[in-house]
């Protein structure tokens, strides 16, 4: 526990969350332009919550103090979970037993302050359907494999947590 405990004062292992994050992103991308995949909502969403783990190591990595650390670990924890739970949404759509009482939307539910969808249409625009499975691998669909994804992401979170309160009483 002491050795998770002091990973997390490092830089090294926030750079290394980064990078996990980036390469998720990178890899979405490519299967959306390069695959031409069409993202749903549901996937955005999923992108939207990497995005928020990914710019919760940034303030760790500039300035590495138990502020920028508490801030991190809220961020990383609320984007793995609610990512998590869209995923797991996400899989039901396309899993019901009934398709046409499985719908979503087709414009994100950005804030009106932060229109993601409109300011970065190339990252944030769905123009996908959440019912299409169009990509599979080992014979898990996209919302599975993210389910895995944030599932990782979220007992991560949680192992650090609760190593730092066990060992250091603090964050």
């Amino acid at each position: 526990m002491t050795f998770i405990s002091n990973l997390s004062d490092t830089r090294l292992a926030w750079g290394l969350l980064f990078l996990s994050t980036l390469l998720l992103e990178a890899y979405a991308l490519y299967t959306q332009h390069a695959m031409d995949l069409r993202p749903c909502i549901m996937c955005i969403y999923q992108r939207t919550a990497v995005f928020g783990i990914m710019f919760a190591c940034l303030p760790v990595l500039v300035a590495n103090n138990i502020l920028t650390r508490l801030f991190a670990y809220a961020i990383w924890g609320i984007s793995a979970i609610w990512g998590g739970l869209i995923a797991w949404e996400h899989y039901d759509l396309q899993t019901a037993s009934n398709p046409f009482f499985a719908t979503c939307e087709i414009v994100p539910n950005f804030p009106s302050w932060l229109p993601l969808h409109e300011w970065l249409p190339n990252l944030f625009a769905a123009t996908g359907d959440c019912g299409d499975i169009d990509w599979v691998f080992m014979q898990m669909s996209m919302p599975q494999w993210m389910m895995v994804v944030f599932g990782i992401y979220s007992a991560i979170w949680f192992v650090v947590l609760a190593a730092r309160l066990v060992t250091k009483r603090a964050i």
